[in-house]
């Protein structure tokens, strides 16, 4: 999923309140119904605005100086880039450095499509979009990190920051599959621009961009001085290696299609690697062991992206039985919740090993969501999921800053009635 981007929103900044609920509510539809026309895979979706809170100052694209010089580019061959806002006063040697997400391509057909996309080239990102979540300069929305140098690394490569160029010449249409690149570019940048002095800083991303997060998590810290805090959180990245409901291993051949094509191999933690098909270790219940830097999870156990494309995709649905659970949890009949029970235990049993880890924290609720870090609804506002009553902001807050070890696990659907559930009927 993306990062949000309200831009083409803020033109009916003048509708009245209902017509600003009916124009939000109609754009974040359109936009997620077409980012499935391109790309099955893709998790591109724009989240909705609450109105009950404020927008925050928009952020200007900046494409990366130092990407040609690396050989940097997008799937189209066009400059990679991101959003940078400047921190200030206690937070200005605090950086966050966020991975915006959305799907992977698996072909050369898919990756051509998506070159002519947001997700795929610098020729179609906005220039400009408004930080809210985690990225918020609003304390009441963001308040732990509200002033910290605050960077969204806008996502164009297809295969989470992790391909390589010796994969592209088995290309004859000529798609770059830059992502490590990508990566190593900007992190560059952003050292130049005073991340080699920081003092605090988080590496985070949703979807794609949470898987993101987990791959690059060492080589984030190991770039950063060594008496900094330096921890990761992973927002919607935790992918499991599910059948689905026919049995078919869509996501393990999907993994195995992205890595043989864009070369992410030399990417993954080689422990990971040297013990199993790379493709393997595009799963975080593979490498998580292995991340050395403290990790945090953010993740729904009712993940909406997954149970629409993992466990239940439009292939495994011929007669559209669960149309309707598919896009609304609160329409899926007692067999259907059955499996979704079962989807949650697949996760717990995922995150076993990682529950145990002294340093790691998490915030597994039992919501319909996905990515739920950069909407202030769910990252921290009066009506935003709770867990023992904290807020996810406050979660990661408190295990950042080390005043209390947060394991939350919530109870199965529909036991939490803060829960913000998506509702695409």
């Amino acid at each position: 999923m993306a990062i949000p981007r309200f831009s083409s929103l803020l033109r009916f900044r003048k509708l009245a309140k209902s017509d600003w609920l009916v124009a939000s509510i109609g754009f974040v539809l359109i936009v997620f119904f077409l980012s499935f026309f391109f790309d099955p895979t893709s998790d591109s979706t724009t989240p909705s605005v609450d109105r009950s809170l404020p927008i925050s100052d928009l952020v200007k694209l900046k494409l990366s100086s130092k990407a040609k010089e690396r050989g940097a580019f997008c799937l189209d061959g066009s400059l990679p880039g991101y959003h940078f806002h400047e921190g200030s006063g206690s937070g200005s040697k605090s950086w966050l450095v966020h991975l915006e997400g959305g799907g992977w391509c698996n072909t050369i057909a898919s990756c051509s499509a998506r070159a002519m996309t947001k997700l795929g080239s610098s020729n179609y990102f906005e220039q400009e979009v408004a930080f809210q979540g985690v990225l918020s300069t609003d304390p009441s929305q963001n308040p732990e990190f509200f002033n910290w140098n605050k960077v969204a690394v806008r996502y164009c490569d297809g295969a989470s920051f992790a391909g390589h160029p010796e994969a592209e010449f088995k290309n004859e249409t000529r798609l770059f599959f830059r992502g490590q690149l990508i990566w190593e570019a900007i992190i560059d940048e952003l050292l130049s621009m005073g991340m080699s002095d920081a003092k605090r800083a988080i590496l985070t991303g949703c979807s794609a961009g949470g898987l993101a997060t987990l791959i690059h998590c060492d080589y984030f810290r190991d770039h950063l001085p060594k008496d900094a805090s330096v921890k990761c959180v992973s927002d919607g990245g935790f992918f499991l290696n599910v059948p689905d409901v026919l049995g078919n291993p869509k996501m393990r051949s999907f993994y195995h299609d992205v890595v043989n094509l864009q070369g992410v191999g030399k990417s993954l933690d080689q422990k990971c690697v040297a013990k199993m098909e790379p493709s393997m270790c595009m799963f975080p219940h593979e490498f998580l062991k292995y991340i050395k830097t403290p990790v945090f999870l953010v993740n729904p156990a009712y993940d909406f992206w997954q149970i629409q494309n993992v466990l239940v995709p439009i292939s495994a649905d011929p007669d559209k039985r669960w149309a309707k659970c598919r896009l609304n949890i609160k329409d899926c009949d007692a067999a259907q919740m059955k499996v979704l029970q079962g989807f949650r235990s697949s996760l717990m049993d995922a995150i076993g090993e990682f529950h145990q880890n002294k340093d790691g924290g998490m915030f597994i609720d039992s919501c319909y969501a996905h990515c739920q870090t950069v909407m202030s609804v769910t990252w921290h506002s009066p009506t935003s999921t709770r867990i023992e009553n904290k807020t996810i902001a406050e979660s990661v807050g408190d295990w950042y800053f080390n005043r209390n070890p947060v394991k939350l696990i919530d109870c199965p659907y529909p036991c939490n009635p803060s829960c913000y559930n998506l509702n695409l009927t």
